[in-house]
């Protein structure tokens, strides 16, 4: 596959390898907002079908996209803050229970199990890494299985670790959680959409995204998955469009005690979001007719010829087993001074995300060997 570039609107000074930041915006996807902006001048061309007519194409096409069997198990979410509140509101916790996730996790993903093993008294395992970096994915992998028992209620964690792309080994987490009666509950905002994900295989219970990052979406809207375990929950949101029959605007009046059948409860309120949600259907289109294997093998492509080098300057980097090639992280041993490397590629006008230790790199489609010889040159004299 070649370079994308052309489909985005990237100034050639900068080399914009944060995708895991924000993803830039397509052309094509700007321009679909803009006319769902001017679309709200004539709001008597909207029909009662324009309410539902991409949000259902969307459920398609990211079904495929994550080989979702039903596209109604798919909805739409403001965040995936929302989407995993709605699992958090649909779990019983004793105080024997423990809930299993990573370190360093993302808040998003930490803070709805603080709340709920405070109030219940349950147990918060929070796993952290290996402290020797050799084996470390290999090893914390391991430490995530281990801490899996006969009281694990839940385990909540990302296919890869968002601040350095550490890959975790979902299958057989999968087969450890369903040992002891346990959920599993992905956050694939940092994958899903350049890493292949497969609801069919790894049989989530919920996988939550966020839709402004590896699906190229517009910020305040994202994707959720919600497994057979939800199909009778209480969604955390009581709107006219999750309740039954909503698609007959004459009859709104009749108030439904009965939400829409199984995951369709859990969509946010005005989620035809005539704005947000074109948006977000073009960039999945693209990302379709890309093929996400495809973008994961491009962003190998682009740095794999220099790793040699990279690891030669005394930068340490994960074994390739265990880290994705769309966002991985560069960590710093004791020779190297974060300050200055950190100047190095502000010099050279390369973007990435500093998280903990680790120089977060993140490329996509729309990034060449230009770029990344701007990123090479900020390290060579990072570490000079």
């Amino acid at each position: 596959m070649k370079c994308q570039r052309e489909k985005f609107l990237l100034p050639r000074k900068i080399a914009y390898l944060n995708c895991a930041y924000m993803s830039p915006m397509m052309k094509k996807v700007e321009n679909a907002g803009i006319k769902g902006i001017k679309g709200k001048r004539k709001p008597y061309r909207i029909q009662p079908d324009d309410f539902f007519r991409d949000t259902e194409t969307i459920r398609l096409i990211f079904s495929e996209l994550i080989e979702a069997d039903d596209a109604n198990r798919i909805v739409i979410v403001p965040s995936a803050s929302y989407g995993l509140a709605n699992v958090a509101n649909n779990i019983q916790l004793e105080s024997h229970h423990n809930i299993v996730v990573v370190g360093e996790q993302f808040p998003s993903n930490v803070y709805p199990w603080m709340d709920l093993t405070g109030r219940s008294g349950a147990a918060l395992k929070i796993i952290t890494p290996p402290e020797a970096f050799q084996n470390r994915g290999a090893d914390w992998n391991k430490k995530i299985l281990a801490a899996i028992d006969e009281n694990t209620a839940m385990v909540a964690l990302g296919h890869v670790h968002w601040a350095d792309g550490t890959l975790f080994d979902l299958l057989s987490i999968r087969s450890r959680t369903k040992e002891v009666g346990a959920k599993l509950i992905i956050d694939g905002t940092q994958s899903v959409g350049a890493l292949p994900f497969s609801v069919k295989e790894i049989q989530p219970d919920a996988l939550i995204c966020a839709g402004y990052k590896w699906l190229m979406g517009p910020y305040s809207i994202g994707l959720a998955y919600y497994g057979p375990a939800y199909d009778d929950g209480q969604p955390i949101e009581h709107n006219w469009i999750n309740r039954l029959d909503s698609e007959n605007f004459a009859n709104l009046i009749n108030y439904q005690e009965a939400f829409q059948p199984g995951a369709l409860r859990y969509e946010v309120g005005e989620h035809s979001n005539f704005i947000l949600v074109p948006m977000l259907l073009e960039a999945i289109k693209q990302i379709r007719r890309w093929g996400i294997s495809n973008i994961q093998d491009y962003c190998k492509g682009l740095l794999e010829p220099y790793w040699p080098e990279i690891k030669s300057l005394g930068y340490l980097v994960e074994d390739s087993q265990y880290r994705s090639n769309h966002l991985f992280g560069i960590r710093l041993d004791r020779q190297h001074d974060m300050q200055k490397v950190q100047l190095a590629l502000k010099k050279h006008r390369v973007s990435v995300s500093m998280r903990g230790s680790a120089i977060r790199i993140s490329p996509h489609l729309y990034n060449d060997d230009r770029d990344v010889q701007r990123l090479l040159r900020s390290l060579r004299d990072g570490a000079s």
